[in-house]
């Protein structure tokens, strides 16, 4: 009896990180899943931009493996098309995603307990959407093994989703017509991150603080109004969460 019992915990060991992997992977999924209906379009308008422009299609196509950022692709393809010096293009990709600055902060004690190679490798797949559909589900949960799982589904579920997208969008490039009016994805994208967000109150301060800065700085060199006010509106969200805690 106690050779079978402990025959039966050792399998129950062997299949709780398959059951962690495999649950968690398919939560991180299902999570980010719906956020998908902004990044898709999100994605055809960058690959349309790429293929019309000096960029090309192969190009445009490569940015979503090298730098897999929505918005700092798009500017980064309109400025190089406007004829933009190399340095302000850099410069300018970077102040987009400065705000990844801060999310790996938060993210950071979480991944401290993730083996060093997925530290090293999964914050590639670090995006508004896997962020915000990690952490708040980090508050809920302590199994590192299930966070690392979690995240890497969401990341993977809207890397492979942006990755076919934009191939699509050069692809058929012309043959979308503008009646479709795809250019509405892009503050979509940034919108529905808001719902499960603004439960909490320094959720609700980020948002209406990084809604009316990047109203206010619509008309910013670059179109980096929306940079800019999500960068007010993280560091209002953020200050207002620690002042919280004390």
């Amino acid at each position: 009896m106690v050779v079978k019992v402990a025959a039966l915990s050792s399998e129950e060991t062997v299949e709780q990180p398959q059951r962690q992997r495999k649950n968690g992977f398919s939560d991180g999924a299902r999570a980010v899943a719906p956020l998908l209906l902004a990044v898709i379009p999100f994605g055809l308008v960058l690959g349309v931009t790429a293929a019309g422009s000096l960029v090309g299609g192969g190009l445009g196509i490569a940015t979503s493996f090298i730098i897999f950022a929505g918005a700092a692709q798009l500017v980064t393809v309109q400025l190089i098309d406007g004829g933009t010096s190399l340095l302000v293009v850099v410069v300018t990709a970077l102040v987009v995603n400065v705000r990844h600055l801060m999310y790996s902060a938060a993210m950071a004690p979480h991944f401290s307990d993730f083996p060093r190679r997925s530290r090293w490798i999964l914050p590639y797949l670090l995006t508004d959407q896997a962020f915000a559909v990690s952490i708040l589900r980090y508050e809920t949960t302590s199994d590192p093994g299930y966070k690392r799982w979690y995240f890497t589904g969401a990341g993977l579920a809207l890397w492979s989703s942006w990755q076919v997208a934009t191939v699509a969008g050069v692809v058929l490039g012309a043959q979308i017509p503008e009646s479709l009016g795809l250019a509405f994805a892009i503050p979509l994208v940034f919108l529905v991150l808001l719902i499960p967000v603004v439960q909490t109150r320094p959720g609700l301060l980020a948002a209406v603080v990084g809604g009316l800065v990047a109203v206010a700085a619509s008309e910013a060199p670059y179109g980096l109004g929306l940079a800019i006010g999500a960068l007010v509106g993280v560091t209002a969200g953020v200050l207002t969460e620690r002042l919280g805690e004390r």
